[in-house]
């Protein structure tokens, strides 16, 4: 596919958190334009003043820098971009629909202001504009009806006049061509009577303005296409390429909620879900690369991606396959960039050390990788560092039936034998293990479980004999010895 130049947009509204939906939208344009060495744009729809708020856009645009994906246009707080916030373009949308009134492809609606209520688009309307019921006498009024109305200020919509014969089609990317016969289409409403565009002129003028060539949106834009389309050939500027992407259920194949968990990105992100594995999971709700490769780095998904691989049929959001993925990205980071990662979760549990910064920083990058295949998520690393990090607390229920009086003598051999060993590894540190064991009559497996819940306190941890290794001669006899004393007091 080769398009030049690229222009996508990402266009949510800030009336809600960015959630998965919209992350999905955003990281498909954003791959396309990055891949293609196009333009990204980011604007913010903020018409319906009453439910936006500038903390939803501080919550879209802090959920848009944690999955990394930078915008080339549009908001950014304290950066060089000029906000695109639509809610400072309605002068512009004004003239826009004056210009189809001039053309003659709109006209006024004179309708007393009547009580909101929603369209088959979902928009909020007066309840006399609503679908099928304006007053169909102002399609044709006469020019001198119209001064005579606007010169006693009646309240007035604006309508498009959709023709009344033939179709309205489309090339969608993932459907192919899209049709409506322009029967099935009411003269919809393009300016209210307050002044506010409605979604199809602010989007359409948006578009225009700003150039795009490529709309990619969810399935449950295709119905508000065909009035998008003759809006965009009556302003008389090129119609955009469009792909509809599918929708994203759960797991019961409804369309994912707030039922299914959390929807908002920034609440993965608080469950200890990595951006790197979000990234790779959301590309793979409704677009393959053609092979069963699973697991991508964004580099990877730019170079691949396409709106060739992307389904018609609707995804469904697999939190086990979430958790699995983000398991695999942890074992697969860098060190920097794990510990990046995870010093706010160890900040929280009191585990980070400044000398983590400095000379430490070899310690805890070994720490990691003893602990990355068991972390499905973030939050495991500090559960299985503490204790390694701090005094050994023993689980009652794990000490009574690993550290049984009988136990006490062999632990403290094999202290004695580790006193000594060299080198200090953890091949030879196994050695002394087993051979300590069959040299006092015990079964390996049951010492060596009395062996980590000396270390630990628990009965599972990262590999026993790197755990020893890890700790070091001295602390590592330190916690066996005390095993051994809580041994003989049981």
């Amino acid at each position: 596919m080769s398009i030049a130049p690229l222009r996508v947009r990402f266009a949510p509204s800030p009336t809600g958190y960015l959630h998965v939906g919209g992350a999905r939208t955003a990281l498909f344009n954003w791959l396309l334009a990055r891949r293609h060495g196009g333009t990204f744009v980011l604007r913010i729809e903020d018409t319906d003043m009453e439910r936006s708020s500038e903390a939803m856009v501080q919550g879209i645009l802090d959920g848009m820098r944690w999955l990394g994906m930078t915008w080339d246009e549009g908001p950014d707080v304290g950066g060089p971009h000029a906000p695109y916030f639509q809610s400072q373009r309605l002068d512009r949308y004004r003239a826009a629909a004056a210009q189809l009134v001039a053309s003659g492809h709109a006209y006024y609606d004179y309708r007393t202001a009547a009580p909101r209520v929603k369209t088959s688009d979902g928009e909020d309307v007066p309840e006399s504009f609503g679908p099928k019921s304006y007053d169909e006498t102002s399609v044709t009024l006469r020019a001198d009806e119209v001064a005579t109305r606007e010169a006693a200020g009646m309240p007035r919509a604006v309508r498009f006049r959709v023709p009344t014969e033939g179709r309205t089609t489309f090339v969608d990317a993932v459907h192919g061509e899209i049709g409506f016969d322009n029967s099935s289409l009411e003269d919809f409403v393009v300016l209210r009577s307050d002044g506010y565009p409605t979604y199809h002129l602010s989007v359409v003028v948006d578009d225009m303005d700003m150039r795009i060539t490529q709309v990619i949106r969810g399935d449950d834009h295709i119905s508000n296409t065909p009035k998008q389309v003759l809006l965009y050939e009556a302003l008389g500027v090129p119609v955009p390429g469009f792909a509809h992407v599918p929708l994203i259920l759960g797991a019961d194949k409804k369309r994912l909620s707030k039922r299914h968990g959390a929807t908002s990105v920034m609440e993965y992100s608080t469950q200890g879900i990595v951006p790197e594995a979000m990234v790779n999971f959301l590309a793979l709700l409704g677009w393959s690369p053609g092979d069963d490769q699973e697991l991508f780095s964004a580099d990877d998904l730019v170079e691949r991606f396409d709106l060739e691989g992307i389904s018609g049929g609707n995804a469904v959001f697999n939190p086990d396959k979430l958790e699995w993925m983000n398991n695999q990205h942890i074992m697969q980071l860098p060190d920097d960039v794990l510990i990046a990662h995870v010093r706010p979760w160890l900040e929280r549990a009191e585990l980070w050390r400044t000398g983590f910064e400095g000379e430490q920083r070899v310690w805890l990058t070994r720490a990691l990788a003893l602990l990355r295949p068991r972390a499905k998520r973030l939050g495991d690393i500090p559960e299985g560092l503490g204790p390694l990090m701090r005094p050994v607390a023993f689980d009652a229920a794990a000490a009574a039936k690993h550290l049984p009086p009988e136990m006490s003598e062999p632990l403290d051999a094999l202290a004695a034998r580790l006193a000594d060993l060299a080198p200090f590894d953890p091949t030879t540190i196994e050695q002394a293990v087993r051979g300590t064991a069959e040299a006092r009559g015990v079964k390996a497996g049951a010492f060596m479980q009395a062996v980590r819940v000396s270390l630990t306190g628990r009965t599972v941890s990262p590999g026993l004999f790197e755990t020893i290794e890890l700790l070091g001669r001295d602390e590592s006899l330190a916690r066996i010895r005390g095993g051994a004393r809580q041994a003989q007091s049981s």
